[in-house]
Formats: structure tokens, C-alpha cells, sequence
């Protein structure tokens, strides 16, 4: 394949790029969501349903974002540009280039509690409950004006400086870094968890299916959405990750390794979590609440719990950053190429623009609490108009231009699957399948069918 940007940037190592691919995937919904999402619809039945769409819709979606971006061989906009001169495609890489910046606005805000956990961690303020307990003290601490927004700059400063240092001395070796250390801290935490007294039942509420639960249509909803939305898919972030992949690095293998290793993570959260749950008597659908009020009430009546603290929290906070970061290379790499700006100035406009609309999701919590929605506040609107809306109609389009705008021919040499059997039953899945089952999501959120 020939270079289409001479400037552009690439990955050192075929394993750089997986690492940071599985860095975008691996995040808050693998550590916060999937847990909660599991507890609230029945345990190991959720995680089957899960299991499968990953594998038969998720994977597919992910090499189709990954062509694209090899293909493109520039950021969201440029590789539609490049691939369909003359057309109005690349308005979907402009529409993930919006949802990404969105994301990360309310994304850091997450992101900076949790850092202010860890930080509360490390200091040993909270290794006992605290006076009022942990759900009056984290009611107070997101409601504050100020305190919040300091750790969310903080958080996205850390982002920044990654990100400014470019794919091979920034993003990559940043990477390098956060998933391995991840890897073994989560394992680390599933090990300890195990040991406390009833944590079997933990184990088999995750792992023994209650079948009744199939009659439940929001739990095929629920498990595709988080399969959908765990992987990263629609928002353009892999798609600009793909496009600095040198011509020799292959993609099949690529996507399935980041869809099983993402898949990993989600579940070896689960074991860290519901053993917890189970062996101190607390309900298994607690929902977002889980990791900053149930988990710290958790850790303060265990053995060696303050540890168990700061690892937990490093981890979250590391799993946070890996995804930001993509989240952020996103438009940056869009303002890089369409402004000609030099990427410190692109990384530190976009990083502005990102705080600056933060903002306001911080301060729905508190002054701005008034504000809603639909009965969301402002943070939970935005969360749900993209998650729900802007990263679906993003994989539809990207399902529509391969399956349905390149020919044939195309899809095949861009997949790079060269199993004949094999593509025909990815290019079914794309070509059809996926338009159907997206269509599907977005009706279902419109008439609220779904959480």
C-alpha cells in the first residue's frame, strides 16, 4: 500500500497498535459499566448474551473500522475523503470527530473523581468510612463547583502531555506501559477477591446461568449496546488508530485480538467485583453508584483493604487514561491535517475546547443540577445521546460505506481477509446483518427500550 501522507504519523510495532487499540477499548465501561450492566440483568445470562455478540457482531465492526482507517491512511475525515472523493461520506469521520470530543467532555469528568479517589487513597483519608459515610461524602464532592473541574483539568493534563508527544514517543510507550501494569493489577485484585469468605457466590452468580433471564428483551439490548459501545466502535477512534499502521501490519488477527483481550478485561472485572458484593451481603445492582460508594464501603470492612484501595483505583484511573487518550488523538489528528496546525497546538486546542464543555456535565451535579433533560442531568444526556445515538448511526454509516459504497473487491483487499469462506461471512455480517441490528438500537433508544 502506498503512503498517502508523508506526514503522517505510524506505529513503531504491529504490537504498539494493539496495545493502544485494546488501551481505547479497555475503559470506565469495562471496569464500571460492565459490572453494574451484569448485576442488574442476571449475572452469567448477561455474560453469555454479551460473549456472543462481541464475537459475532463486535469483532466484525472492529476490523471494518480498522479497513477504513488502513485504507484511508489519514485521520476520521481525510480516510472517507481519500476513499470517496466527491462525497458526502466523510461527514461520518466529521460526526465521530463531534461524539469523540463530546465523549471526552463528560469522560474526564468520571475520570477526575476517580483520580480523586486514588488521591484520597494514597493519603489514608478514606481507609475508614468517613463521617456521614462514602455516599454523603461523594454526593458532596461532585456537587462542589470547583474541587471537580481542578481534578478533571488535572486528568486531562495528564492526557495531554501523552498525547502531545505523538503515536511512537506518546501514545505508544504510554500503552506499552498501561496494559500490561493493568493486566496484572486487575488479575491481582480477581486473586485477593476470591479468597474472601462467600466469594463463591459471587463466582456463581457470574458464571451460572439463570435462563429464565432470556425472556427479557433489555437483556439483549443492554448486552449488545455494551458490546457495541466497550469496543469502541463508531466513533472514528480506531479508525484514525488504523491509519497509522505501516502496510505490512495486518488487520484480521489485530481485530480479534482486541476484541477477545477487551473481553477479558470485562470479565476479570466482574470477578474482582461480585465476589465483593456476595461476601459482604450488598445487592449485585447497585448501578453506577458500585465503584465510588459500594466498593469503598467494601474495602473498608476487608483485610488489607486500604491496599486493595489504592491498587483498585489506580487501576480505574489507568484504564481511564488509556481510553482519553485515544478519545483525544481523535480530533486532534483532524485538526492537525484540515488547519495545518503543528500537533502541540492541535493537542492543546482540542484539550480546551474538551475542559471547556466538561464543564458544564461537572456542574450538572451540583449548581446546574437544575438543569435536565428527559429527567437526565447533563452529564447523563450527553452519555446517553452519544452512546445511544451519534456511535451507532457512526457504525451503520461505516457498515453502509463498505458493505454498500465500495464494491466487493475493495471491501476484500481493505479487510485483508484472505479466507474466501471467512469474508464471505464477514461481508454478510456487514453488509447486512449490522445495518439491520443498528437500525434496531436506535429505534429501540427512541422508544426507550433500552437503559
Amino acid at each position: 500500500m502506498k503512503q498517502l501522507n508523508q506526514n503522517q504519523d505510524q506505529w513503531k510495532t504491529r504490537l504498539g497498535f494493539m496495545l493502544a487499540a485494546m488501551g481505547s477499548a479497555v475503559g470506565l465501561g469495562n471496569i464500571w459499566r460492565f459490572p453494574y450492566v451484569t448485576g442488574e440483568l442476571g449475572g452469567a445470562t448477561f455474560l453469555i448474551v454479551y460473549l456472543a455478540f462481541v464475537f459475532l457482531i463486535g469483532i466484525p465492526l472492529l476490523l471494518n473500522e480498522f479497513s477504513i482507517g488502513k485504507a484511508g491512511q489519514k485521520d476520521a475525515v481525510g480516510s472517507f475523503q481519500n476513499l470517496a472523493p466527491n462525497t458526502k461520506w466523510h461527514w461520518t469521520g466529521f460526526m465521530g470527530v463531534i461524539g469523540g470530543i463530546l465523549i471526552l467532555s463528560f469522560y474526564s469528568v468520571v475520570a477526575g473523581w476517580s483520580l480523586f479517589y486514588l488521591y484520597k487513597y494514597l493519603t489514608g483519608a478514606y481507609w475508614s468510612e468517613p463521617d456521614g459515610g462514602y455516599g454523603m461524602v461523594f454526593d458532596e464532592w461532585i456537587s462542589n463547583p470547583i474541587l471537580p473541574l481542578l481534578w478533571q483539568a488535572l486528568f486531562l493534563g495528564v492526557t495531554l502531555f501523552i498525547v502531545i508527544r505523538g503515536v511512537k514517543g506518546g501514545i505508544e510507550k504510554a500503552n506499552a506501559f498501561l496494559m500490561p501494569v493493568l493486566a496484572v493489577l486487575m488479575i491481582f485484585m480477581a486473586g485477593y477477591v476470591l479468597t474472601l469468605d462467600g466469594a463463591l457466590e459471587g463466582v456463581t452468580f457470574l458464571f451460572q446461568p439463570d435462563w429464565s433471564q432470556l425472556s427479557n428483551p433489555k437483556l439483549y439490548l443492554t448486552a449488545l449496546g455494551q458490546a457495541f459501545f466497550s469496543l469502541s466502535i463508531g466513533v472514528s477512534g480506531m479508525l484514525t488508530y488504523a491509519s497509522y499502521l505501516k502496510a505490512k501490519d495486518r488487520l484480521p488477527g489485530a481485530a480479534i485480538g482486541v476484541g477477545v483481550m477487551d473481553t477479558v478485561f470485562a470479565v476479570i472485572a466482574g470477578i474482582m467485583i461480585f465476589p465483593a458484593v456476595f461476601s459482604f451481603g450488598l445487592e449485585v445492582n447497585e448501578g453506577p453508584p458500585l465503584v465510588f460508594i459500594t466498593l469503598p464501603s467494601i474495602f473498608a470492612s476487608m483485610p488489607l483493604g486500604n491496599v486493595v484501595g489504592i491498587i483498585f483505583f489506580v487501576l480505574l484511573t489507568m484504564a481511564a487514561l488509556s481510553s482519553a487518550i485515544s478519545l483525544l488523538e481523535l480530533p486532534v489528528a483532524f485538526f492537525k491535517r484540515t488547519i495545518g496546525m503543528s500537533r502541540k497546538a492541535a493537542t492543546y486546542l482540542c484539550t480546551s475546547i474538551i475542559f471547556v464543555l466538561g464543564i458544564a456535565s461537572s456542574l450538572g451535579f451540583g449548581i446546574w443540577s437544575g438543569v435536565t433533560i428527559g429527567g437526565q442531568n447533563i452529564l447523563g444526556m450527553i452519555d446517553y445521546l452519544t452512546a445511544n445515538f451519534v456511535l451507532p448511526f457512526g457504525a451503520l454509516l461505516m457498515a453502509l460505506f463498505v458493505g454498500w459504497y465500495l464494491n466487493r473487491e475493495q471491501a476484500q483487499k481493505n479487510s485483508e481477509i484472505e479466507n474466501p469462506l471467512m469474508f464471505n461471512i464477514w461481508y454478510i455480517i456487514i453488509k447486512i446483518i449490522v445495518p439491520v441490528v443498528m437500525i434496531i438500537i436506535v429505534i429501540a433508544n427512541i422508544f426507550g427500550y433500552t437503559a
